[in-house]
């Protein structure tokens, strides 16, 4: 996504399993590669990383 991802769109880059296809690859955007997993940010399932990643996304809506 050259121009950046809009909050509530899905990054072109996700797979239907929700991993990131160009992970580890050098074209990958800086801001992902810099993106640091945390326990706030984890939680501790899949459900409470999904729900902070949301409230993330709300947060930054235009």
């Amino acid at each position: 996504m050259p121009n950046g991802k809009p909050a509530g769109v899905r990054c072109v880059q996700l797979a239907g399993d929700n991993r990131c296809r160009i992970f580890g690859h050098p074209d990958r955007p800086a801001f992902c590669a810099g993106l640091q997993p945390s326990l706030e940010m984890c939680g501790n399932s899949r459900e409470e990383a999904i729900r902070w990643l949301d409230e993330l996304e709300q947060a930054t809506a235009p």
